[in-house]
């Protein structure tokens, strides 16, 4: 009750007028910055297979499809007449148990020339002359075959330009399954990525024959060169950004249905021993980018986990009844283990040393599910507390985190993490920078495991970009009146990615309390998406960055390791602001949102005896209605200058912009 009382204080009598703002700075730290504060959440949503994960070719081993139906054969092409279909186990033996299917390549008689199969990739392939790529098939060829000649695996461009391939002769007697390997290096870089992989035969050696494949595979250079790794340039793009925290398998696509929920045994191990399945935004993931995979990617960024465990409830409404809950705990305490269990006392954590990982993974807590809120009655009446009451026995130094509305229901055993998720106008984000100020110190943390501005429109968020939702995260935002604590506001312009790093400067501001925080969605194919706005859009080759992106770096790149408690902004206003500092290099970082178009004079009170006489500023500011998009990739980009600086110094924010500035002060 004491902080709340300050805090109103403050904010009736430290009340800027206008757009000129006096803010003195305390030189005492209040509380420290957790050096997870800010992260990337992901889930396979339009940014999995053919996004972050780079495998090249879609539909690789005909997973989860109908075998002997057209759709099975998406991505894949007939070459020179071949007649492809896709068979399961009753017609020929399978891969493997988790791969039933495979694709069946029938050579006309009195044919020649070259013959066979051809992959579009997602949506095209990126074929770059400096790289090498790695790739694989499986073939057999039915008993009796007289089949000769060599297969052939290839790139080529969209007119039929041959730019890297590799063959290997046909075994007449290869009658179980055989893997082909190949490695190649374009001798080209084509203008475009509307190229195909193709696995071709001599037909006039092949004429009548049959061929069967499963699991393809071709793989780009990868980061950090792991095996079955990320692609190149979206790793990168997150690897600048200097993450946290990793918050993974991801919210909604743990499950749409029990039977098909998100399971780590299906998401580790030999890429033939993962079924696939169909994910909550209705395609296909291959789990190709399994469990492991995402802890490696943590690990490859510095980051630490929070995971996810399925906890009795899909999407689609089921729930597992109590006295069938005992199977999915003992899932999620395997999954636990694997992550950081002991070889030497747990099955899952010895699978993970001969994966080749035997120290543990670092993980910052387990969350019980995703936005049980939609269940909260079975959520509060037994699974949160069979879950955790089981789980937190075995697995004493784990914090578990809850995923429903805060003590809405009560929940027994008391929760202490709870993962909160925003979506919302730029003008709500602008208005609740407040929004943690008021929640009570006693013990309990938060993470804001999903936020966003994506539409203009309060009444209507989830509607179409005619109604007000954001394609791409932008400027600005809408003419919107809202409500807080305290406060009746008229309407007032904001911004959007500008709204957004407003809010941020609450999230430093109760840093005491709000341990990690996560824009949501992370990527975005923009060749086939199912969720705008989106943090970074992608197609085959190139990476575009959001306004939204460079507000997360901004921010994280300058987190500080200290929070200085300073005049607080007016919750009514619309300059708000942050003040950390880093202390091995002593500098001041001060954090400016200016949501309104006017331009904004601040004046800093420093609390040092030294003070250096310039400092440096990045600011990212544009238009009102301004963003990023593949036609206009950097419209808005953040830009360094110089700033006079001293004990006392004022600065100029522009409209609509977002600055850091950072001074050396001691």
């Amino acid at each position: 009750m004491l902080w709340l009382i300050l805090v109103t204080a403050t904010l009736v009598f430290g009340r800027a007028l206008g757009q000129n703002y006096t803010v003195t700075i305390n030189g005492s730290a209040s509380h420290p910055i957790p050096s997870t504060l800010y992260g990337w959440m992901w889930e396979d949503i339009n940014s999995g297979d053919g996004g972050l994960y780079a495998e090249l070719l879609q539909n690789r081993a005909f997973q989860q499809v109908t075998p002997q139906t057209p759709g099975a054969l998406y991505a894949w092409s007939a070459v020179g007449g071949a007649s492809l279909s896709v068979v399961d186990s009753t017609v020929t033996p399978s891969l493997s148990t988790a791969l039933p299917n495979s694709l069946r390549v029938q050579i006309p008689p009195k044919t020649s020339g070259n013959i066979g199969i051809a992959n579009s990739g997602y949506f095209g392939i990126n074929v770059n002359a400096s790289w090498t790529y790695k790739g694989s098939f499986y073939y057999k060829v039915p008993v009796g075959s007289t089949v000769k000649g060599s297969l052939t695996a290839s790139l080529a461009s969209s007119s039929g330009v041959k730019l890297a391939s590799a063959s290997v002769t046909i075994r007449s007697n290869a009658t179980g399954w055989t893997q082909v390997q190949f490695s190649f290096k374009p001798k080209s870089t084509p203008s475009d990525t509307n190229n195909v992989f193709s696995v071709t035969v001599d037909g006039a050696s092949t004429a009548g024959q049959t061929i069967y494949f499963a699991l393809f595979s071709l793989f780009p250079p990868t980061y950090k060169n792991r095996p079955n790794g990320m692609r190149l340039d979206l790793a990168r793009v997150l690897a600048d950004g200097q993450p946290g925290v990793f918050r993974f398998p991801g919210g909604s696509n743990l499950g749409q249905s029990i039977a098909g929920r998100w399971n780590w045994r299906n998401a580790v191990g030999p890429l033939t021993n993962r079924p696939g399945r169909l994910g909550n935004w209705g395609y296909i993931n291959t789990d190709g980018l399994g469990l492991k995979e995402c802890l490696d990617f943590a690990e490859d960024l510095g980051m630490t986990s929070i995971m996810a465990i399925w906890d009795g409830y899909a999407a689609d409404g089921e729930t597992v009844p109590e006295n069938q809950l005992a199977q999915y705990i003992q899932e999620a305490a395997d999954q636990i283990n694997f992550v950081i269990g002991d070889p030497a006392k747990s099955e899952p954590a010895a699978l993970r040393a001969s994966l080749g990982h035997p120290k543990p993974y670092p993980i910052a807590a387990v969350e019980v599910g995703n936005e049980d809120f939609f269940a909260s009655d079975t959520y509060a009446a037994y699974r949160w507390r069979d879950f955790v009451g089981n789980l937190s026995v075995q697995f004493p130094n784990v914090q578990f985190m809850a995923t429903t509305w805060i003590d809405n229901p009560v929940l027994n055993p008391k929760a202490m993490l709870y993962d909160l998720h925003q979506y919302s106008t730029p003008t709500w984000f602008a208005q609740n920078s407040f929004q943690y100020d008021y929640y009570p110190r006693d013990g309990r943390k938060y993470f804001a495991g999903e936020y966003a501005a994506i539409s203009t429109d309060p009444n209507n968020l989830f509607g179409s970009p005619s109604q007000g939702r954001m394609l791409w995260p932008t400027i600005e935002g809408g003419f919107f009146t809202s409500f807080l604590p305290f406060r009746i506001e008229s309407q007032v312009r904001f911004i959007g990615s500008v709204g957004e790093a407003a809010y941020m400067t609450g999230l430093e501001r109760n840093a005491d309390i709000v341990f990690a925080a996560a824009y949501a969605p992370l990527l975005q194919n923009i060749a086939n998406y199912q969720w705008t706005p989106n943090l970074i859009g992608f197609d085959a080759g190139t990476v575009y960055k959001s306004t939204s992106y460079y507000v997360q770096k901004m921010f994280s790149l300058n987190k500080g390791d200290e929070y200085l408690p300073s005049t607080i902004p007016s919750q009514s206003g619309t300059v708000f602001w942050s003040v950390t500092r880093r202390t091995a290099t002593k500098e001041v970082l001060i954090k400016i949102a200016n949501t309104n178009g006017t331009p904004a004079s601040l004046t800093f009170n420093l609390p040092y005896a030294t003070v250096h006489a310039t400092g440096t500023a990045t600011v990212l500011t544009g238009a009102q209605t301004a963003g990023n998009s593949p036609s206009a990739p950097d419209s808005i980009v953040p830009t360094t200058t110089k700033f006079n600086a001293g004990k006392t110094f004022t600065y100029n924010a522009a409209g609509w912009s977002v600055d850091v500035l950072s001074v050396v002060a001691y």
